[in-house]
């Protein structure tokens, strides 16, 4: 992942949600100002982490009195009880950064979780898992940095860095090829262009107006074999459209370059992790350190 920092005003807006302008009053209420503590952030299933070093840089946020260490690397394996973090510093701080810093933990490691899943099920096909742009409004970079954690690889960022040519595009065009003809004179050859056809008969047409990646959208096994058999070789050929974890081998199987699954990123399920907690005595060796 990239420098956490780079992440800091989203990171202070999402505990500016949280904490909004009086702060953590529970732990204002009942634990002393000067009130030391240690955590562990540990997992509570098992899974992929992503997002290791953003969520550790929450708390440095809340406080820059907070000591972290990192315990375990991005896209690592865990199993329950796996320690990701581990901190130390004034108890308020700890626990007013927690939930924040949770969250994202939670759910990057369950994009990363996802994704190796699939991963995993493709292993020795050739065939790539990608994302999508369905992501969670500002936080797509660091979801997508969640797949790479996972193994997968990155589709286009947003709208800006490649043409991809879907169905109301095509409506309006007139066809497939018309509008890659049309992509291809407004981007130029150094702009990928993809398009997606919904009819083997279309794949020729596309193929010599120019397009760089088709994609073949919710086609069968037996249409994706012969899209394959048909393009040979001459651009990546990706699927997409209802492909589960059950479905993925056979999928990869086709010879298709590439797979694009969209709930690898909106349904992924959080991992558990938690906030082991303890209170640091006054004038204990770890409180004074």
């Amino acid at each position: 992942m990239d420098d956490p920092r780079a992440y800091d005003a989203l990171l202070r807006a999402a505990l500016a949600e949280d904490l909004g302008e009086a702060g953590d009053l529970t732990s204002q209420a009942v634990i002393p100002p000067a009130a030391e503590a240690e955590a562990q952030v540990v997992a509570r299933a098992p899974g992929v982490v992503a997002g290791v070093a953003v969520s550790a840089r929450v708390f440095e946020l809340v406080d820059e009195r907070v000591e972290v260490e990192l315990r375990t690397a991005e896209g690592a394996r865990v199993t329950p009880g796996h320690v990701i973090l581990e901190l130390r510093g004034p108890a308020r701080s700890l626990l007013a950064a927690e939930r924040t810093a949770l969250n994202l933990l939670g759910h990057l490691s369950g994009v990363a979780t996802a994704t190796r899943e699939l991963v995993e099920r493709v292993a020795g096909t050739g065939a790539a898992i990608l994302d999508t742009r369905k992501t969670l409004p500002g936080l797509r970079a660091l979801e997508k940095a969640a797949v790479r954690a996972g193994g997968g690889g990155n589709h286009r960022m947003g709208l800006f860095d490649a043409v991809l040519i879907k169905d109301n595009h095509i409506t309006v065009a007139g066809s497939p090829a018309e509008a890659v003809r049309r992509a291809r004179a407004h981007v130029g050859p150094e702009v990928t262009v993809e398009v997606e056809i919904e009819s083997l008969e279309d794949l020729e047409p596309v193929l010599e107006a120019g397009a760089d990646v088709v994609l073949l959208d919710n086609m069968s096994l037996d249409q994706m074999r012969a899209a394959v058999e048909r393009a040979a070789g001459r651009c990546l050929l990706e699927a997409s459209g209802g492909i589960s974890a059950d479905t993925v081998r056979a999928v990869a199987g086709t010879g298709v370059h590439r797979i694009s699954v969209g709930r690898i990123t909106h349904s992924a399920p959080a991992l558990d992790v938690a906030l082991d907690f303890r209170p640091l005595a006054p004038g204990s060796p770890a409180a004074a350190s």
